[in-house]
């Protein structure tokens, strides 16, 4: 087994929604629940396939170059509300990254970003930033990248 082979606990919330796999990643308070929460329920309204991977704490590894997270047994399918406590969702085992959502504080804000990706265990995965907090801002900002050609999910 070799160091790529090895998973890595990272702190976010992933999802899915269609055939694209989320990563959210950002500090604690910063929204990532709150923002996958919301985008799960737009999906699935359309009626869309949209699912959690895992909430809070995450693995993630290399498979042949690609960035696969998953949530560690204990808590698989249990997401913290803000404000209601652990609550349990419907969840996917494990999914493939095709995004990064970097929650970021506004002021960071870049107002034309050039294309950046998160490089993790190995991997390159496109990253978009989208404002901590600001769950109409980031779901607009992640709409809009779902619906650029190669992803195209929409």
């Amino acid at each position: 087994m070799s160091v790529a082979d090895i998973p890595v606990n990272v702190h976010g919330t992933a999802l899915v929604l269609g055939e694209c796999g989320i990563l959210v990643m950002g500090p604690s308070g910063s929204g990532k629940t709150t923002l996958a929460l919301e985008l799960i329920e737009r999906f699935r309204s359309q009626g869309r396939f949209a699912r959690l991977i895992g909430d809070d704490q995450l693995f993630v590894e290399n498979q042949t170059g690609r960035l696969v997270c998953y949530a560690p047994p204990a808590i698989c399918g249990l997401v913290e509300v803000h404000g209601l406590g652990v609550r349990h969702l419907p969840a996917e085992p494990a999914a493939v990254i095709d995004l990064v959502v970097c929650l970021v504080p506004e002021k960071d804000m870049v107002r034309f970003p050039e294309a950046v990706t998160k490089q993790l265990v190995g991997c390159q995965v496109p990253r978009i930033d989208v404002p901590a907090q600001n769950v109409i801002y980031g779901l607009r900002i992640v709409k809009s990248w779902l619906e650029m050609p190669p992803l195209t999910v929409i």
